[in-house]
């Protein structure tokens, strides 16, 4: 038996080491090691015979956790631990210990037998699991991840502070509850095909958060794999992108609307005058146009100043939205002077149209300039009419009305 339990110490994967037990100085010495105590320290056995086991202490050896062994081993109790110890080439490796006593006949301590183990990959990859754990929740971009079936396991700080959610009350829910309603079934679809085949989806989400604000994220969903190289979660990262979004919306309404107005400008103006005419052309639907002048602008200009002049068209541009049907278009054409398309109306319904529009601004007054009126000049689409000639028989009704008196309309 006592050859088999020395060929089991020698042969053992563990390292192992034996001291004296004493306490005072200068401490326990070793007498034994075995081989894989050697290969782990460097030392050769003879270099350890005798020595101190402090020898491989060092600057990164924690005080605390030493502290803690010389209690346990001066109140002959078990140890467990780990701490950083050197090597002989003063290479450093971490190692987790177990010591016990060993008593002798009498029940004296008599000896510590000490089972230790490099675990220097361990922690290292512990080390590298806390960085990235760290870094997921410093990220400033919103990191979730899911299971297979689409659960959240985890979300991170910037989750929480974009989204109005606290991360405790979104485990084990879908990333449904985010859902604004800007995407449709196939775009989720193609999702899931997608991560669930194994490749990344990329796409611009519209969220909308608790508050039911709604945000924008350039975000990016990895299938994730574990050792056997099957999917078990889903990684999304998502940046939040919606000052950039909001600016390119700006930039786009600047290039497109009358900043004056808030209606669509001319050049804008024109391409939804094409687009409504080609569909009005395909379908064979009818269409009509207003032509609308503010009734003696130059004089109020003149009188009044521009700032005023400014007020009354702001004004008009207002009362034209809230006038006009959702499914018209309210142009600012230039100057004093709008464009209203008018899609499936004829010509009564347009000039009836027009006799709201005349009357609701007439019915209302500026407080320097009074009351404000507009001449209206309508035309309904005629066979063979082109866009051209459809705008130049609104615009010579137009001319009709301001020539037989403004504050009336024309129908051309």
């Amino acid at each position: 038996m006592d050859g088999l339990l020395q060929a089991a110490v020698e042969q053992s994967f563990n390292a192992v080491v034996i001291t004296t037990a004493d306490l005072e100085p200068p401490g326990p010495r070793i007498v034994y090691v075995n081989p894989a105590f050697v290969r782990m320290t460097g030392y050769a056995a003879e270099e350890l015979y005798g020595r101190n086991p402090r020898l491989l202490q060092g600057p990164r050896t924690q005080p605390q956790t030493i502290q803690r062994l010389r209690e346990c081993l001066r109140e002959g109790r078990y140890f467990q631990g780990s701490t950083v110890n050197y090597r002989k080439d003063g290479s450093s490796y971490y190692v987790e210990w177990n010591i016990s006593p060993v008593r002798d006949e009498n029940g004296q301590v008599a000896y510590f037998v000490s089972v230790q183990r490099d675990i220097s990959e361990q922690v290292a990859a512990e080390d590298r699991y806390d960085l990235m754990a760290s870094a997921l929740e410093v990220n400033s971009d919103q990191v979730v991840m899911t299971d297979w079936e689409g659960r959240i396991v985890y979300a991170n700080p910037a989750f929480e502070a974009r989204t109005g959610y606290d991360r405790e009350e979104v485990l084990g829910k879908n990333p449904r509850l985010l859902q604004s309603g800007h995407h449709d079934q196939e775009f989720y679809r193609e999702l899931w095909t997608t991560v669930k085949g194994g490749g990344p989806f990329r796409a611009t989400f519209v969220n909308h958060a608790r508050d039911g604000s709604l945000f924008h994220l350039e975000q990016t969903i990895t299938p994730v794999r574990n050792r056997l190289g099957e999917i078990t979660h889903f990684l999304s990262i998502g940046k939040d992108i919606s000052e950039r979004v909001h600016m390119e919306q700006a930039l786009r309404r600047m290039a497109t609307m009358d900043l004056l107005t808030g209606l669509p400008n001319r050049s804008f103006g024109e391409q939804i005058l094409e687009r409504e005419w080609n569909r009005a052309c395909r379908y064979g639907e009818i269409f009509s146009v207003i032509m609308a002048d503010i009734d003696h602008f130059k004089a109020i200009n003149d009188h009044y100043g521009h700032g005023v002049g400014d007020q009354i068209l702001t004004r008009v541009g207002q009362q034209l939205r809230t006038l006009t049907r959702d499914s018209d278009f309210a142009i600012r054409w230039g100057g004093e002077e709008f464009l209203i398309l008018v899609p499936k109306a004829d010509a009564k319904a347009a000039c009836g149209l027009a006799e709201r529009i005349r009357a609701g601004v007439a019915g209302e007054s500026h407080d320097r300039v009074g009351r404000i009126t507009l001449s209206l000049g309508v035309a309904g689409y005629r066979e063979r009419d082109s866009r051209k000639r459809l705008l130049r028989r609104a615009d010579d009704a137009l001319y009709r009305a301001k020539e037989g008196g403004r504050n009336r309309i024309e129908c051309g």
